[in-house]
């Protein structure tokens, strides 16, 4: 009963964060950072997906990976169903793959380093999961090779200056891509914080195998 209560807890945490990454997504960052203006290369939506990694991690740490599935699945079905509903289906199949992918293999490696340093598990899974994120979804959304699966976004193939600083030139996505990791990476060390202060109180129901 505890384990399902606070499984359905997660589950619905975990939505209203896809919910909100999607709604977000739209707006740019409007700001400026050492000469390189934010808001061609962000949205406010890169900055609340990284609390899905959180979610994931202590529900892995509370009732292992079989549990972390389940909402992780949870989170896929509802970010798709969004996804082709607020955009076209190459964007859909981009987020929806990115998503599973990244999440699952957070999972994965929490596990594996689940008992060791405490800020291992998160930190790592997060930033490796948040990096396959990244490549799989800017690739499938905006690269050339995967028109199979989409028209091509020819504004996103442009060249155009890395982060619109630098003097060497890659489509624009590449940019896009750097912003974004960028972000979760640094969410993904903010995120220690509330980890580390539920940590005490989410206690382990039962101990979970490495795998």
């Amino acid at each position: 009963m505890l384990t399902t209560r606070f499984t359905l807890i997660y589950v619905t945490l975990m939505t209203l964060v896809v919910v909100a990454s999607n709604f977000l997504v739209q707006f740019p960052l409007n700001a400026e950072l050492a000469g390189i203006n934010l808001a061609d290369i962000l949205t406010w939506g890169a900055f609340t997906y990284p609390v899905a990694f959180l979610i994931t991690d202590l529900t892995n740490r509370q009732f292992g990976p079989q549990a972390a599935r389940k909402v992780v699945f949870a989170g896929f079905v509802v970010g798709v169903a969004l996804s082709f509903y607020t955009s076209v289906p190459r964007i859909a199949i981009a987020s929806g793959s990115a998503y599973l992918a990244g999440q699952l293999l957070d999972i994965s490696v929490f596990n594996r380093l689940r008992r060791q340093a405490w800020w291992r598990a998160p930190l790592v899974g997060s930033l490796i999961g948040s990096m396959l994120d990244t490549v799989i979804f800017f690739s499938f959304a905006f690269a050339a090779f995967f028109v199979v699966i989409g028209p091509n976004d020819p504004f996103a193939l442009e060249p155009a200056p890395i982060l619109g600083v630098f003097t060497a030139e890659a489509p624009r996505w590449i940019s896009w891509a750097i912003g974004d990791f960028a972000v979760k990476m640094i969410v993904g060390l903010v995120m220690l914080l509330p980890y580390g202060a539920l940590m005490n109180v989410l206690r382990p129901v039962q101990a979970a195998p490495a795998r």
